[in-house]
């Protein structure tokens, strides 16, 4: 077997170099100040625990990510944990278990992944997030998105796309199906894929009510904006109050994150089931412009602390804090040559949002009447456009 070089690192294993964990370091106390001051309390989880509290609810979906060593002391099972949400949920429930009030925790620290959901993803990702745990209401779902975007505004991402979801809505329709394990299970991977295909395949296969073949085939179109959950309900009459509940918190949420951040994109994905074994109500994801994939992702995940003495309600949210790290520094750096073309019009929501961006230092340049050229002629690295009644910064490409 040939050795490696001694200098070289595992695939999907970064060190830090100066520069870069300096502004990590910054921006990790900037954000856990902004958590201290809505009242989350920091915690430290160690880094190796009992294999069997880091697979403990959220954890089950994980097993395949867990780095797994035998203990030289004990000769128990050890894992390096790859989400803190299980070590938290025990911290509550054993540790802070003297009273009943909600409790709001958040932390920062290193995960470990044996495996990269992409070939772009680090497998040494620094999680950063916060949770409350002892209160059901819609209201701490509420709380901890806006938390979220807060966090991201002071990373720096002025537009933010918010994705919500409601995992409750296909656990029960798989319970009403009468769908046994291995069907909710091939089912639930294929609505995650939108594979139309193998959807279809899989109803012909079923002995399901034909009700129930139409609902799971619509599944995977029942996305976009607020007007999804009205065509939602229409496919999802009759089945049962839990669903309409379901689809009456999606729409309370949605009005509530409106009203508080009025540039907030807000789509709705019924179909969106990641994290479907631990999850219990709403899941919500965040996006930015320019980059592919989710920047933060949270969610309910209700009595995840019973095996450790004390199920208690729980919602929060998580990032990576390293991939924030390099997106703010990327934002930066583009900020800092950028120019922003807005056309002309006497658009009030465009006049405002020029007014607000050049407030926080930003070059915008307004075409005039008839003038000749745009945004290339003036060499302008952004655009102001409208999507969704709203104007937004994009790369000029």
């Amino acid at each position: 077997m040939l050795e490696k070089d001694p200098w070289l690192l595992p695939d999907g294993i970064e060190e830090m170099l100066p520069d870069d964990a300096a502004h990590l370091e910054n921006l990790r106390r900037q954000l856990l100040d902004v958590f201290k001051g809505w009242g989350y309390q920091l915690v430290i989880p160690p880094l190796m625990d009992y294999l069997a509290s880091l697979l403990t609810g959220t954890g089950h979906d994980l097993e395949l990510k867990t780095f797994k060593v035998t203990d030289q002391l004990s000769g128990e099972l050890l894992g390096f944990r790859a989400d803190m949400t299980p070590q938290v949920a025990r911290i509550d429930a054993h540790n802070l278990s003297h009273h009943d009030a909600p409790t709001r925790l958040c932390y920062a620290g290193s995960v470990l992944h044996t495996l990269s959901e992409t070939l772009e993803q680090s497998r040494s990702p620094m999680q950063i997030g916060a949770e409350i745990y002892g209160h059901q209401g819609l209201e701490s779902d509420l709380e901890v998105i806006k938390l979220m975007l807060e966090m991201l505004s002071v990373v720096g991402f002025e537009t933010v796309h918010l994705d919500l979801g409601h995992v409750g809505i296909y656990e029960a329709l798989s319970k009403q199906a009468g769908l046994n394990d291995q069907q909710e299970t091939e089912l639930f991977d294929v609505l995650q894929r939108k594979a139309k295909t193998e959807l279809q395949t899989l109803m012909d296969l079923y002995s399901i009510e034909n009700k129930f073949k139409k609902i799971f085939l619509a599944l995977p179109q029942l996305n976009g904006n607020a007007d999804i959950l009205a065509h939602a309900a229409k496919i999802l009459k009759n089945t049962g109050a839990e669903i309409k509940q379901a689809l009456k918190d999606l729409k309370l949420l949605s009005e509530h994150l409106s009203l508080a951040f009025p540039a907030l994109s807000i789509t709705f994905d019924l179909a969106e089931l990641r994290g479907y074994h631990y999850h219990t109500g709403i899941v919500f994801s965040a996006f930015i412009t320019d980059f592919g994939r989710e920047i933060a992702r949270g969610g309910r995940y209700d009595n995840i602390g019973s095996v450790f003495g004390r199920a208690r309600p729980a919602t929060g949210f998580s990032a990576d804090l390293r991939l924030l790290t390099f997106l703010q520094k990327r934002h930066t750096e583009a900020e800092a040559i950028e120019r922003i073309f807005a056309p002309f019009s006497e658009d009030a929501l465009l006049l405002e949002k020029i007014k607000n961006l050049r407030s926080n230092g930003r070059i915008v340049i307004q075409q005039l009447p008839q003038q000749l050229g745009g945004a290339k002629e003036l060499n302008c690295t952004a655009v102001l456009i409208q999507k969704n009644n709203l104007w937004q910064v994009v790369p000029f490409v």
